[in-house]
């Protein structure tokens, strides 16, 4: 069994081993002509349950074919052109080269005697995307998993910050616990929600994020935020964190980041900037100034995994004083003891969640290192393009109705049956559901779904370059053809579902089997 552990001796053994996958998986995706193919749970499930995990193959290429019948050949294929549902980025060669790296080293970012050079690279990226927002010679912060876990590390900063100022104001010796009741956190109704959640992590309750409404766009008013704030301020409620957003996970709308850190200057709030989607406009070279103003943010949530075109995970959270971060270090002796802080011994699980956590900002230097940061803003700048041409495709085509104008490259929209079903409401929903169940199945494309003001939409999420205006109107044609035959207006064009007894055949050629890897 010491044959499968990576070491000088198993070298050879890696090379083979890995050569082997990188050509299986090559062969899938350069076959994939659809992004699904349509599996459901229960044709699945069987077939994953079936492998008796206690008897091991001992042999790679057996694993392969194994791993094709249980996930490749079923898996969603993020870099099909006709995969429009979720915020999956198609990723670039040079990040998963990356992956690939810090798999096999398999540094732990912990601390400095963990990871040398990883550490130092980690912090390098923080200062680029610092200085990229604007934050500042102070700024800081840390990789995360994702922009949930960025945005419930921003959301303790400020809860600590705002216990610290009610302390100053009313005595030192209040106790947490008396405080957490009266911290509220104010956030659009289309903000993630990660902020409720972080909310009941934090110990105050989903019920303390106080919801400001938005304008016609989905962008939050500045002026109901004064007004929200002025009304905490009126029933002595302490307003911990205003949570702005850079790209809602719907429709992409950018709150406005300078006119909201004003208000927020004005009240002594702190100003969080979800920009996990929006990241992408750090290096875009024509759509930067939708985020003028996030300088001014305390603290800002960055996604590279979304619009940096990165591997899952890659995201960050900063700050624009790193003396916050302190909220967040706490120190063993087995691991990070205090004196290490005094010898300035980078450790940056000082500022981390986490303990244990990969190297996943080498991908991004080596993105960065590639392509450049004008390369990755070119691609992102291409999809917010495509929003532009497929929202004018949405807005002449009476069959549908398309919400808002995208700022980033998300599109909600809604089909209208012809005729006297269109005036119910509760048909064009179910028709609207059906179509996109029924797009699912069939493989040829897969859309997204959200409700907007209680009605039931479709949701084009671009974020792949090689997508065309070709694509969407071939989506939006398949989506009409599968509603209308809801709605009994027409019969749906023959695209067949793909079931789990048509999935070996349905548009994915056989893979060869990888070559076994003898053991030394």
């Amino acid at each position: 069994m010491r044959s499968h552990l990576l070491n000088d001796r198993t070298a050879g053994a890696y090379r083979r081993t890995v050569t082997a996958g990188v050509e299986h998986i090559a062969a899938r995706l350069a076959h994939a002509d659809r992004p699904f193919t349509g599996i459901t749970p229960p044709a699945l499930a069987p077939v994953v349950d079936a492998v008796d995990l206690d008897l091991p193959l001992g042999d790679t290429g057996a694993a392969l074919a194994e791993l094709d019948r249980v996930y490749l050949r079923d898996a969603v294929y993020f870099h099909h052109p006709r995969y429009l549902a979720h915020l999956n980025c198609p990723v670039v060669i040079p990040a998963v080269l990356g992956e690939a790296v810090l798999s096999a080293v398999n540094s732990s970012l912990d601390t400095w005697d963990q990871s040398a050079g990883a550490t130092l690279i980690e912090r390098r990226l923080i200062d680029w995307t610092a200085a990229r927002i604007g934050l500042g010679p102070a700024a800081d912060g840390v990789f995360t998993s994702g922009g949930t876990q960025s945005n419930l590390h921003a959301l303790l900063l400020a809860r600590e910050e705002a216990c610290d100022g009610v302390r100053k104001q009313r005595g030192a010796g209040l106790r947490t616990a008396e405080i957490l009741p009266r911290l509220r956190v104010l956030a659009s109704a289309h903000g993630h929600f990660s902020v409720r959640k972080a909310a009941a992590l934090l110990g105050l309750g989903e019920e303390a994020v106080v919801e400001v409404p938005c304008d016609a766009e989905r962008r939050m008013r500045p002026a109901a935020l004064a007004a929200a704030l002025a009304q905490l301020q009126r029933d002595d409620l302490v307003p911990m964190a205003v949570v702005a957003t850079a790209g809602t996970t719907d429709f992409g709308s950018v709150d406005p980041p300078a006119q909201l850190a004003e208000v927020c200057a004005g009240y002594g709030v702190w100003l969080h900037v979800d920009a996990a989607y929006g990241c992408g406009l750090l290096v875009s070279g024509r759509r930067r100034h939708l985020l003028a103003g996030i300088e001014r943010a305390d603290s800002v949530t960055v996604d590279f995994h979304k619009s940096f075109f990165q591997p899952v995970s890659s995201s960050a959270v900063l700050v624009r004083d790193r003396a916050t971060l302190r909220h967040a270090t706490y120190h063993a002796d087995y691991l990070n003891p205090e004196r290490m802080a005094a010898e300035q011994i980078p450790n940056q699980v000082d500022k981390s969640l986490q303990t244990t956590r990969r190297f996943d900002a080498l991908k991004l230097w080596l993105t960065l290192r590639v392509m450049g940061a004008d390369g990755v803003g070119a691609l992102f700048d291409e999809v917010c393009d495509l929003a532009g041409a497929g929202w004018r495709l949405l807005d002449a085509d009476p069959r549908f109705e398309v919400v808002v104008r995208p700022q980033l490259s998300t599109l909600v929209f809604r089909y209208v049956p012809d005729g006297p079903a269109g005036a119910d409401p509760a048909l064009a929903d179910a028709a609207n559901l059906r179509a996109r169940e029924r797009l699912a199945a069939s493989g040829a494309a897969m859309v997204a779904g959200t409700k907007v003001d209680g009605r039931h939409h479709l949701k084009f999420t671009l974020l792949n370059p090689e997508t065309t205006t070709e694509d969407l109107a071939a989506v939006l044609d398949l989506i009409a053809a599968h509603a209308a035959d809801h709605t009994g207006e027409s019969l749906v064009p023959d695209v067949p579902a793909a079931s789990a007894a048509s999935a070996d055949a349905a548009a994915v050629p056989a893979v060869p089997a990888a070559p076994a890897v003898p053991a030394r």
